[in-house]
This record gives structure tokens, sequence and C-alpha cells, in this order.
């Protein structure tokens, strides 16, 4: 692929002229606004090469460049090389925004280009909107890559299929009840939904059109009136549609859509969510439906979970510790002997949880990284890449799996021989925030932002840092990352509730040296009322052994010891029923107390 970038770059730029734009921007998204899209829409990685899932591609009639975020600086400088596209780090000093970059390269009177099916209509406002500060117009209706990318993938057609109301815990009537009564709050009665895992949880039906999750393309509209689906119909079968009719949704072609929203009358009052519905759907919309701006109320109702869900969430873990604890104990009698690869780890712990009950994929791409490539933090192995396993190093592994009982996310890093005193601070380091946050209790109303010091206070201490997000949402058998809720130092004012399940992955990164991050799923519950007020806590799901040849003991209190031990014991507790007598002597040497 990367030797043809700089062919598609200049097929780019003769659709450029002959459109007469100066400079045109391609995101990573699809019209739905999607981390992982289908093919379809993965224009950006097929003209520049980069395989992130973050990343901006600008062209411009001297100059290409790409902008990612601190996940894939490393990646991305190795695969742009040769492409003549410059990476552009951002957050960075001294790296402009692509507003900027754009004001400072281009003349008052310039035309930029966008295809707004995959732009949401908050980042065309905010990027047209600091364009005008140059006179240069931003035009959103702009199909270039259509014109150059001449064997892009179809819309996938693959099947959908149902996930059983013993399973989500609700039906769709209810659901659909729910999101009606959040919708009026604002004063609408209709609602578009563009999100594919909102769509998906709204419904009960899964698909596999993305990978890793397991979603399938759609739209959805939800009002007093009516409530429709719009799907390739030949991805519904005959017992779907008659379900989804029980519960009183009607399917149209995934086509239909921008018909139908051309005809909607001043009847409705209409709830989107600027930041999920992109810009071509918006710009359809009939001036006298009165659009009312807000974020999608679907996305807080899916990250609370229900207990049906939460009981699917222990359900999959168990899954994912038996696979983890074959696999981890395979690598240790096996990576020395058998001269080990990172990818044969890859390939080694899918086979291990393929075998468990309600596999369905992974739910991301598995990153196994050895020695310095532990530090590139959303490192992909590759043949070309693809790294031996030397002793006296550490192995970082941050893996995840889509079970039909709920979706798994975990991080263990390994050490391969003997750590050094300086690996092994780090490790505790890292370990403790992980601890601290599991440990913290915090009154309602707490936001994310205000819990992750928790996690990074004892590198803080020695100066040190992750430049990434410390927890993220987690869904029901379904996206891996998911909304509203996080736990990052940026402010995001949703409130953490109890139901939410999130991820508690503290990291440490010494670029050229190795990576560090200790990752658990924790579950919001609440712990007490008090006079105070109502407090909660987080609950620990994740069950796999933390490597104790890494801890620096004299750097745990007593009580960080006692949260370790417990946990440990939890973990053979829960493990050990479905594991053999080999299985069960390994991992009780690997959760033995530490004193």
């Amino acid at each position: 692929m990367k030797k043809n970038v700089p062919e598609k770059i200049s097929c780019l730029r003769q659709a450029m002229v002959r459109h007469n734009l100066q400079a045109f921007i391609i995101p990573s998204s699809d019209p739905h606004m999607s981390e992982y899209p289908p093919e379809r829409w993965k224009s950006r990685q097929w003209i520049s090469g980069f395989t992130g899932s973050a990343g901006t591609l600008v062209v411009t009639a001297g100059k290409a460049g790409l902008w990612t975020d601190s996940r894939y600086f490393l990646q991305a400088e190795e695969e742009l090389r040769g492409s003549g596209i410059t990476l552009y780090k951002m957050m960075q000093p001294g790296t402009p925004a692509i507003p900027q970059f754009l004001i400072n390269e281009l003349s008052p009177g310039a035309r930029v280009g966008i295809d707004g099916e995959t732009w949401s209509i908050a980042e065309t406002r905010r990027v047209r909107e600091e364009l005008k500060k140059k006179e240069i117009a931003l035009y959103t209706s702009c199909h270039l890559v259509e014109e150059i990318y001449t064997d892009q993938p179809v819309i996938p057609e693959n099947p959908v299929f149902e996930v059983p109301v013993s399973v989500a815990g609700k039906d769709t009537r209810e659901k659909v009840r729910e999101i009606e009564e959040a919708v009026s709050r604002y004063g609408c009665n209709a609602i578009l939904l563009t999100a594919l895992d909102e769509i998906a949880w709204t419904f009960n039906l899964r698909g596999n059109d993305a990978d890793y999750n397991p979603v399938f393309v759609s739209y959805a509209f939800i009002s007093d009136k009516e409530k429709i689906l719009f799907v390739n119909p030949k991805k519904i079968s005959f017992s779907i549609k008659e379900e989804l009719f029980s519960q009183g949704v009607k399917i149209k072609d995934y086509t239909e859509i921008h018909s139908f929203l051309r005809q909607l009358s001043f009847y409705y009052r209409l709830l989107i969510d600027p930041d999920k519905v992109n810009r071509s759907l918006y710009d359809i919309l009939p001036e006298d439906v009165f659009i009312r701006e807000a974020a999608s109320p679907v996305a807080l109702l899916k990250s609370i979970k229900n207990p049906t869900e939460v009981n699917g969430f222990r359900k999959a873990v168990i899954n994912d510790g038996i696979a983890l604890v074959r696999f981890y104990r395979w690598l240790e009698e096996n990576w020395q002997t058998q001269q080990l690869t990172e990818l044969d780890c890859i390939y080694k712990l899918k086979a291990y949880r393929e075998l468990q009950v309600d596999y369905v994929s992974d739910s991301f791409n598995t990153i196994c990284g050895v020695g310095e490539h532990g530090a590139i933090v959303h490192y992909a192995a590759t043949p070309e890449s693809n790294a031996p396993l030397l002793a006296d190093t550490l192995l970082l592994i941050d893996s995840g799996a889509q079970y039909r009982t709920g979706t798994t996310d975990i991080t263990r890093t390994t050490a391969l021989g003997t750590p050094t005193p300086e690996m092994k601070r780090d490790f505790t380091r890292v370990l403790k925030g992980n601890i601290a946050l599991s440990r913290a209790r915090f009154p309602a109303g707490t936001r994310g932002s205000q819990l992750d010091v928790l996690a990074r206070q004892y590198l803080w201490e020695k100066s040190l840092n992750y430049l990434h997000g410390t927890g993220h949402g987690i869904g029901h058998f379904l996206n891996v990352h998911e909304g509203p809720q996080s736990i990052r130092m940026d402010e995001n004012p949703v409130a953490l509730q109890p139901g939410m399940v999130i991820s508690n992955e503290p990291a440490l990164y010494r670029a050229g040296q190795y990576g560090i991050r200790t990752e658990n799923m924790i579950l919001v519950q609440e712990e007490e009322r008090t006079d105070y007020g109502t407090f909660y806590s987080f609950k620990t799901l994740t069950l796999c052994p933390i490597d104790l040849t890494l801890i620096e003991r004299s750097m745990l209190s007593s009580e960080e010891k006692e949260w370790l031990n417990n946990y440990h014991r939890k973990v053979y507790k829960k493990l050990a029923p479905y594991l053999t007598t080999g299985e069960q002597e390994w991992l009780n040497e690997k959760t033995r107390p530490l004193l």
C-alpha cells in the first residue's frame, strides 16, 4: 500500500484542481462517526497508508500532512516513512491545529473541501468558523475520494442477529419508551440515531459490519408517531423482522434515510447529537422542522448496565480469565525454548479465547509489544516488525474479546527473565495508581476527571506521566470504547453512575526501552448512604493475576498489599473450578499472598 501513496496523493490533487479546491481534508470516520469504520469508509487509511484508528489527512497543492495523537506517534512515523506525508503530532508544542495550518498555507478566497457524510455537524462548524478568519470557504459536498478510489469496497451486507432479552435485560419496546421519555425532557418528540452502537443497543441486534465492534450499518428514527430502522433489508431475517414488528418497529432501506428526512413536516421537534450526526444529513433537514441539539440520551442509557447486563459481564470475565490463565501458563513454559515472537503470542491468545463459550471475536486489535515496542501505545505487530521475546525485557499485552454476554478489555505487563530495579519501581508506581483508583470511594455526582489524579499521583511524584486517558466506558457485547463517561485529565461533565463499566489503565512508557500498563475493568456501584449523601465505589471485574515478580514490595503500603491479596484470592476462587489440576497449581502460585 505504501508504495502507491504518492500516486494516490497525486490523483487527489488532480481531483482538487477539477473542483477548484485548494485543500481537501479526509478524517478517519464514516457516516456514523465510528471509531472502527467498515472497509467501505477507510479512505484516509487507503490514501495515506497509516492504519491507526485515529488520524486526519490534509492535502494542499504543495503539502500533505497527517494529524494524530500520542497513541500513534511512533506507529505513524514508521508507516508514513517515504510517503511524502508529514506527521503532525497533535497537542505537542509547535504543532498547529488543522484550521491554523490551512490559514497559514492558503490565501484569502481559497476553497477547502470535505465530504460532509464523514464529518459531524459540530466539527464542520468548528473548522468553518476558524477558516472564516482568513476568508477561506469550506465546502461540505465534495466526494473526491469516490472519484479516485474506483474499487472502493461496497457497504457490507452481513446478516444481523438478535440479542435475546435474557442477555439484554430489556426488550426493544422498553428501551424505546425510555428513549422517548428522555427525548421529551428536551421538549422534542423525535430523535435521529446515527451511532451504530446506539442503534444496536436500542433494537437488541448485533452484526459484523466493522472490525471488533458487533454493529451493523444503519440509521434509526424514533418519534411519538413511528419507530423506523433504516437498514439493508437483505441483512434482516424474517424472524427478526417479525420480532421488530411486534415491538412496534418498521424497517426501511438504509438508502431511504435521505428522502425520509427531506419529507419531515413541521410537526416534528427533532433532537440530534451534533457530535454524531453527519453534516450531509443535517443539510437536508427541512427548515420548518424544529431542531434541538444535545448529546444523545441513548449514550447515557446504554452506559448504565442493568443487572442482567452486569451478570453477563461477570460471565464474560470468567471466560476471558480461563483463556488468559492458559495463555500465560503456556507463555511461561515456552517463551525461552520455542523462540516465540509477538505474533506467536497474539495467535495463541486468540486461539485460547476462541475455545471459550460465547466467544464471538476479539474486541480490538491485540497490542503485543516486547521491549521498546511496549512503549508504543497502540503498537500493532506485523510480519515486518514482529520481534522475538528476549530475556530480561518486559512484555505488554493489551487485548480483549467480544462474548455474547459481554465485552472484555485487559492489559498485563509480564517480566521475561529478571527485571531491573527501575522496571520494578516503574511497574509498582503504575500498580499503586491502579489500586488507588480501584479503592476509591466518592459521592454521587463525581466526574471521572475528579478521580484521574488517583491513578497518576505516584507517577507525578517522580515527574512521570502517561498521555492517554485512565479509563473509558466499555459496552455490553458492543464497542470496547464507549461514552459518555470517562476517567481522564480532560474535563467531562458526565458523572459516574452505578452500572457503568469503565477501564482502569494507568501506564508508563519509556521510549526505546519498555512500556508498562496494568488494566482492569471496574464497575461503578453504590457503596452506602450517609448524612453526607450517597457514596459510590468501584468493583473490579477482570480476573487475571498481576505479575508478582515485577513488584517492589517495599513501595506498597499494608492497605495496598491487602487489596492485591484479596484480588488474587478472588481470581483463584472464581477461575479454579474451570481449570485442570496443573492449571490450578500454576494459578495458585501466581496468586500467592504478597507478605
